[in-house]
């Protein structure tokens, strides 16, 4: 899933050898954390939250064979 992350979001940034997705699983969910350069973060997010919301779909929709609740957040 990490790998699928950085695919999509490596083509929309100016920097990136600094994108850092990080894994924490717990219970009931699975959240992944996309850090990004700080001059991307508005690329990555999009005019009103619309790249990110194409970014989290595409996530949501390759969760795992687990019945874990699948979370992205980008910083």
């Amino acid at each position: 899933m990490e790998a699928l992350i950085e695919s999509i979001v490596t083509p929309l940034v100016d920097f990136p050898d600094h994108i850092k997705v990080d894994k924490r699983e717990e219970d009931k969910k699975i959240v992944y954390h996309l850090t990004v350069n700080e001059a991307d973060v508005g690329k990555v997010i999009g005019k009103n939250g619309r790249i990110a919301k194409a970014i989290r779909t595409i996530v949501y929709s390759a969760k795992p064979e687990t019945n874990k609740r699948v979370y992205l957040d980008i910083m």
